[in-house]
């Protein structure tokens, strides 16, 4: 406790709030778009979302204190879009067995540091650029929302450029409260949408059959550690940490182990969040960055405690307020990743290939843009890396 007080900063409690409201702003609403397709009663969807920013919370403060980083966990996003066309065909108490078995899974394949041999052998060029491609989007989203609240969005843009120029580390910080006074100040904050309400946790006794084995914790361990682990330990290599990915990966699946009955259909490490907390927005210290990892898991905690007050709050501020403030914050990620992309000549073009497989958001057999990103940009590497290293060999052979 002596070390987080010392170690406590304006600039990282900041960034800790951003990424929990990043994550409630987007992930959330595809939550209860598949609790909506599914016909789930609201007591249902409460404990869902009680159980995701418990479990959230929880890991996010223990880990970031047990490794001295700032840890982000989260719900996983692509296993919720998921669940949005499966979840209509199974029953819930079928697809809580599905969550345990994935977890299972999960959890087994982090403890067996299978993880860690394949992601240490990427080539941080293609790690890069998997990353920058992932974050692309919200920084154009910045300028799309232009079209909708051109006042808004370029009082927070110029409140940002004004924050790097007098006080960098508070940049966010100006963002924020430059947004919010400006909702406020031109009538765009809905006050009759804000409600009191307690998100509550309700038994679900989980079933197992094959069908809901097949189509929902396969599905679920694939996007978790190709959609979340690796774009997340891809965010935490880029900005210098060396955490081990073991013990994030077991730490989350036991942690959806213990909730899945109350809703929880996954977590893992945030990517896109977790980038606000990693990089220098939340401290110039890197050492002293996962304060930011705590501030983001108490703020789990507290909102998920008030669930319906939660989505209240997100639908009472114009969404674009919440895509400027994303695209700000990310920023800076965004720059470090293209230019660890782009840094190493050799690899440049099987980065540059991963980045626009990743940025292009196709979707093939199932998986993920990022996953394919990750593929194609690895075959290039191999194939582009071997042809050159083999050259002047073959060239030695023939003098």
């Amino acid at each position: 406790m002596k070390d987080l007080i010392r170690d406590f900063s304006l600039s990282a409690l900041v960034a800790g709030l951003i990424a929990t409201l990043i994550s409630y702003a987007g992930p959330l609403v595809i939550i209860f778009q598949a609790a909506k397709s599914a016909g789930l009663p609201d007591a249902a969807v409460s404990s869902w979302v009680w159980a995701i920013s418990i479990g959230s919370g929880v890991l996010g403060i223990l880990l970031s204190l047990r490794y001295k980083v700032p840890l982000v966990i989260a719900w996983s996003a692509p296993g919720s879009a998921l669940l949005v066309a499966l979840l209509p065909g199974i029953g819930l108490n079928e697809a809580v067995g599905a969550y345990l078995v994935s977890s299972l899974i999960i959890f087994l394949v982090g403890i067996s540091g299978a993880f860690d041999r394949v992601v240490g052998k990427l080539p941080p060029a293609i790690s890069a650029a998997m990353l920058a491609g992932i974050l692309f989007s919200f920084g154009t989203q910045l300028f799309v929302s232009l079209q909708a609240k051109p006042a808004l969005v370029l009082a927070m843009f110029v409140a940002y450029l004004l924050g790097k120029r007098l006080a960098p580390r508070y940049a966010v910080a100006l963002v924020l409260l430059v947004g919010c006074a400006m909702a406020i100040g031109g009538g765009e904050l809905n006050a009759s949408a804000l409600v009191i309400g307690l998100a509550t946790p309700q038994w679900i006794t989980p079933e197992f059959s094959v069908h809901a084995l097949l189509n929902i914790a396969l599905p679920l361990v694939v996007v978790a550690l190709t959609g979340q682990f690796v774009p997340g330990i891809a965010v935490l290599r880029n900005d210098g940490y060396q955490t081990p990915a073991r013990p994030l990966i077991a730490s989350s699946a036991l942690g959806t182990l213990l909730l899945a009955p109350f809703g929880c259909h996954g977590l893992n490490l945030a990517a896109i969040t977790a980038a606000i907390c990693t990089g220098r927005e939340a401290h110039e210290d890197p050492a002293r960055r996962y304060v930011a990892g705590v501030v983001g898991g108490v703020a789990y905690l507290l909102l998920g405690l008030f669930g319906a007050t939660l989505v209240s709050l997100f639908s009472a501020f114009p969404r674009e307020l919440i895509a400027a403030l994303a695209g700000l914050a990310l920023f800076g990620a965004i720059g470090g990743a293209l230019a660890g992309a782009m840094g190493v000549p050799e690899d440049r073009e099987a980065a540059l290939i991963t980045f626009l497989v990743t940025v292009s958001g196709m979707s093939f057999l199932g998986l993920s843009a990022a996953f394919w990103g990750l593929i194609f940009g690895l075959a290039a590497h191999l194939l582009l890396v071997r042809r050159r290293a083999g050259q002047p060999e073959a060239r030695a052979v023939r003098a």
